[in-house]
Formats: structure tokens, sequence, C-alpha cells
């Protein structure tokens, strides 16, 4: 469902920021000014976002994973409830610098995380001594921090989602890098030029952020639910002809059966 005029407005998500602090770039997206503060154009808003929602959907229909970005305090547990609604991954603590170009070392942080867990459970963690448990668990504590919520991220994601490009311009530019289409509600103090799906919107008001990604997530719930009906789908059509096979066979072997039994009793009787 695609978030209304009305609603945008009552969110707030038509505020940016003080004139002076505006970025050129963003003149396209703003209607006017008003006591010294930039006014978002709410129609444009409304259009992008449908636009954002259509292609993300897209990429979780195709099964990709889509990654959510937000480490500013008004938007992390907005980002984590939403992210988790659809079974997505997101960072919401410090971006791990080289997460995304050196993805391979995060991969073996992820795994030395994996590896702990094993520890504990195959008893060799009660072996080791009082010191050793304790730097051993702070390391854990430390991954899981960071790491944790993108545990399941076993290759790059298909796509970015940022709040606030600003504060995740290092995000940004290892997406850019890497050819990431990058999704992201974009304000009027930011630069929208390296933003493949810019959502003019306040990137402050939780409010605004939390109307935002509902209508975002929304539409990756759709083509979630699209790409499992499409591989059941897929599923059916493969066992349809193994199906067909054997009622073809056993209608075989009933006619077969048929024949035999007819020209047994059509066979002249011999004498004892």
């Amino acid at each position: 469902m695609s978030a209304t005029f009305e609603q945008l407005l009552e969110a707030g998500c038509h505020f940016g920021h003080l004139k002076r602090k505006w970025n050129p770039a963003m003149a396209p997206y703003i209607f006017m000014e008003r006591n010294g503060i930039h006014i978002i154009d709410l129609y444009k808003t409304a259009a992008k976002l449908d636009e954002a929602a259509a292609a993300l959907k897209s990429i979780a229909k195709s099964g990709k994973k889509i990654l959510f970005v937000a480490t500013k305090k008004q938007a992390k547990q907005v980002i984590a409830e939403k992210a988790q609604s659809v079974g997505m991954p997101y960072v919401i603590e410090r971006w791990p610098g080289g997460m995304l170009t050196n993805f391979p070392t995060i991969r073996k942080a992820v795994k030395k995380m994996a590896a702990i867990d094993k520890m504990s459970k195959d008893g060799t963690f009660d072996n080791l001594s009082k010191r050793e448990k304790l730097q051993i668990s702070r390391q854990r504590a430390k991954l899981e921090k960071t790491l944790g919520s993108i545990a399941d991220l076993n290759r790059l994601p298909s796509a970015l989602f940022v709040v606030d490009v600003m504060k995740e311009h290092i995000a940004v530019a290892e997406a850019v890098r890497l050819g990431i289409p990058v999704f992201a509600i974009v304000d009027t103090n930011s630069n929208p030029s390296d933003i493949d799906f810019v959502i003019p919107a306040n990137d402050d008001a939780s409010k605004s952020i939390d109307l935002i990604l509902t209508n975002v997530c929304e539409a990756i719930n759709e083509g979630l639910q699209e790409h499992k009906a499409e591989k059941v789908d897929n599923a059916d059509a493969e066992g349809a002809p193994k199906r067909e096979r054997r009622r073809v066979s056993r209608k075989d072997e009933a006619a077969e059966a048929a024949e035999a039994e007819v020209a047994e009793e059509a066979a002249p009787a011999t004498e004892e």
C-alpha cells in the first residue's frame, strides 16, 4: 500500500533542514521555504517512494538480499524491527569499514563467532581457564554487537537501503564502488548524486523514517511472498510429469492385464 500525501504530511516527512544548510542538488525536490526552513515536495516524495518500493519488491522477488543501514539514534530501532520483519540483514551500530569492499574478511569474523558458539556447545569452552573464558566471551559479545545482524549474509547484498546518506557516507561509497544499487531517504542537506533511488524526506524524525520503512518493507514482503509462490509452482511443475508418467505406466499395466485375461478366455480349452 502506497503512502498517501496526508500520511507523509502527518509524519512530518516534508520538513527539510535550514536554508543555509541546504545542498543545491536537492533543489528539484524542494517545494518552498518557510521560516528559513526548506519544505520538501511531498508529491515527489510519494512518487519516488513508489518507485523505490517497486524496485525493492523486484529484488526481493528474485530471492536476493537487501542490506539496511542506519546508525543514527532515532533510526536504529525502526531499522532493526523492519529489517527483521522481512528477514533482511541490517547494520545499526558503527559501520565496519570495508564491510562490502573487503567482504571476505567480514565473513571470517562472522565464522569466528560461529566457532565460539560451537566451542560452548561441544564442551571445549568448559576446559578453558576462567581468564580465557572471559576473553572469549568478551570477543563474542563484541562480534555479536557489530556483526550479529548480518550473520546470515553469505554473499554481497544486491541493494543497500540507507537512512541519512551524510552519516552513512562510507557505506554509500563502498556500494557505489562495487556497483551495488543504493536506496536512501535523502534530506535537503544531502547530496543525492550517488543515490540510485532517492526518497526525498525528513531523515531525522522517527515518524518519517517509520512511515517510509513501513511502505518499503511491505513491498519487500510482497516480493518475498511471490518468490515463495513461484518456488512452489516450479516444484509442482517439475513433479507433475513424474506423476503423469506413473499414471500412464499404471494404465499400461492394467491394459496388459486385461488383454491377457481376454486372450486366456478366448483360447480353446485343452483336453484333460
